[in-house]
């Protein structure tokens, strides 16, 4: 199992270099290329998101991103540390408000075109911070005749 670990602070700018990070990385793992678009859009959603979280909220932690090869599945996490309302909802089920100078329908939106984006998604809050995991397949590697 590969990881490729990206730390960066919450500004904007560093969202174009997450989604290149990811689009090399993914390339690299196996991933088709006609999907490599739809791995840099969520990625750049799920971490413009979480810049906005974290200005919103004023956390100074850098948004964290781990991309993951493994057999199968090429994965990756978009954390902020933003707690208790990062991700939405909350492991228990019960929803987290976003900071109140972040639009909630922005929020709502960001996270409903990474779902039309990513067929396996999984959102989680917890009193760390947020997370968003995202998966794809591996193309299967042909064998040397």
């Amino acid at each position: 199992m590969a990881t490729v670990e990206l730390r960066f602070s919450a500004q904007p700018e560093h969202v174009r270099t997450a989604r290149l990070v990811a689009a090399a990385v993914a390339r690299r793992a196996g991933v088709e290329e006609a999907v490599l678009d739809e791995v840099r859009l969520a990625v750049g959603e799920a971490c413009s998101r979480a810049v906005g979280l974290h200005r919103g909220a004023g956390v100074t932690a850098p948004v964290r991103v781990m991309l993951t090869e493994e057999e199968k599945v090429f994965s990756i996490e978009v954390g902020d540390g933003v707690p208790g309302l990062g991700a939405g909802a909350a492991e228990d089920g019960a929803q987290r408000s976003v900071p109140a100078d972040l639009d909630e329908e922005e929020d709502e939106m960001g996270l409903a075109v990474i779902s039309g984006l990513v067929d396996d998604v999984e959102v989680t809050s917890d009193s760390y911070g947020g997370v968003i995991r995202m998966s794809w397949p591996i193309a299967p590697h042909a064998e040397p005749a």
